[in-house]
Parts: C-alpha cells; sequence; structure tokens
C-alpha cells in the first residue's frame, strides 16, 4: 500500500492508535505554540530522510515552528529529566507505507543536560539555546530563542493572542497538529518513531507576528508574510517509542 493512496483521507486521525511498546521517552508538553506556513514541496524534499515523501494537503506542505514548556522528561524509566523549553522547526511527511509524521529539522533546548538526555531518540538534532517563553494571563504569550550551539546567533522572536474559546479544528489544522510519528535517520535506514497522546485542545491565534532566521537556517527558503496558521494549546503528556519496519 503505498502514499497518499493508502491513507483514505487527507488528513491523519483525531485519536492516534496506540504505542506498539513500552514508552523510551514520556514527556510533557505545555504552552504550545504552533505557527505555520505553507512551502512548495520540491523546495523541501530534500531536507526529508530517504525513503519520505512531503506529505501534502491540497497540493501543498506545511514547514512550521513550535514552542512549549516540558515540565518533565522520562527517559527508559521513571527518574525524570528536569524542566526545559523547547522551540523546533519541523517539516511533514509520509513514507512508502502511508505512514504519516514529522521530520525534525533543528530543536533547540535551554538546558544542556536535557539537550545531552533527549538524543536518546534516535536522530533527534537537538542544540543548545537560550529561550524564553511568556504568558500574560490566558491569551497573550511571546517567545524568544537565540541559539548557543552550534550555528550560534540564529535566532527567532514571536508574539500572539489566543482566542479564549475552543476551537472545533477545520482539515488544514487536524492535518498540522495530528501527528502520531516522526520520521528520522537511524542506524543507515530511516525510521518510524511513533508518537501518542491526548487530542489537542486547540486555541486559535491572532495578533500573531514572527521575526528571526530559525528557518532559513534550518534550510528551509523562508516564507513571505505571517504564518498562515496560528495555535495554542494549553498541552499535553506524550509518549514516543520506535517501531519495527514494515514486513
Amino acid at each position: 500500500m503505498d502514499g497518499e493512496e493508502g491513507l483514505g483521507s487527507r488528513v491523519p486521525p483525531v485519536i492516534g492508535p496506540p504505542l506498539p511498546g513500552p514508552a523510551l521517552v514520556r514527556q510533557g508538553w505545555s504552552g504550545v505554540v504552533f505557527l505555520h506556513w505553507p512551502v512548495e514541496p520540491e523546495r523541501v524534499a530534500h531536507l526529508l530522510p530517504e525513503g519520505t515523501r512531503p506529505d501534502l494537503f491540497d497540493g501543498t506542505t506545511y514547514v512550521g515552528i513550535v514552542a512549549f514548556h516540558a515540565p518533565f522528561t522520562r527517559v527508559l524509566g521513571p527518574s525524570p529529566i528536569g524542566a526545559f523549553d523547547e522551540v523546533n522547526v519541523r517539516l511533514y511527511s509520509v513514507d512508502g507505507w502511508g505512514r504519516r509524521g514529522v521530520v525534525f529539522l533543528t530543536m533547540d533546548a535551554d538546558s544542556l543536560p536535557a539537550v545531552l538526555a533527549a538524543r536518546a531518540v534516535p536522530g533527534a538534532p537537538y542544540m543548545w539555546s537560550d529561550i524564553a517563553l511568556r504568558q500574560r494571563g490566558f491569551g497573550r504569550c511571546a517567545g524568544a530563542v537565540v541559539r548557543r550551539r552550534p550555528q550560534r546567533g540564529t535566532w527567532g522572536r514571536w508574539s500572539l493572542r489566543a482566542e479564549a474559546g475552543r476551537a472545533d479544528p477545520t482539515p488544514l489544522e487536524h492535518f498540522l497538529t495530528a501527528r502520531w510519528g516522526l520520521h528520522t535517520p537511524w542506524a543507515g535506514a530511516t525510521r518510524w518513531i511513533r508518537v501518542s497522546h491526548e487530542p489537542w485542545r486547540l486555541h486559535r491565534a491572532t495578533d500573531v507576528s514572527y521575526e528571526g532566521d530559525l528557518l532559513t537556517r534550518a534550510g528551509v527558503v523562508s516564507p513571505r508574510g505571517a504564518p498562515i496558521s496560528a495555535l495554542w494549546s494549553p498541552g499535553v503528556v506524550a509518549e514516543v517509542t520506535p517501531t519495527l519496519p514494515p514486513a
């Protein structure tokens, strides 16, 4: 079964399937900001792992900046890693078995121990950065990141206002947020790593601004204008585990 012919839908399911085994990583994600821009598939296909291609929504794919606070992380056991903030740049992928996923181009975190521990997930491109995430009351959010190493000085800054009412997500918003796996290089092959969590509680955002060079330093030609989609969520608890390749 290949590609989108086997998907049965242009969007992933709202609720992901159960994990195939014990979780390698369990992590809290809170105060999550999603900023997305459309990009032409041919401009980012070369950034994806072998055996995958851009996942499309009505012929277009997307690049996202996602920021959140991780209040805890547990890797292979009960002992938690300290809290940290993360900002990642990501693309959307699908492989020959129709498995949809996220491809992380960069992952910035503001805790060096967390960066080192998080690399237990194969291929996770974590980098040590200074990050400030601020929330005033329910709706006003702002954030900034400046990279320490590598790519010292790479930066991004954003602000938005989350609407009070919970959103009934559109098909595009489902496509961008209900992602139940990630594709990553591992031991000479591309692996699909499963992700599981409760459905997102999403709020649309207005008064959105972003500036910086996070996208261009990740290899993406910087889209023009404001994000086409801006969302905020109070968060979820996510579990991650590797999967075996299909037979």
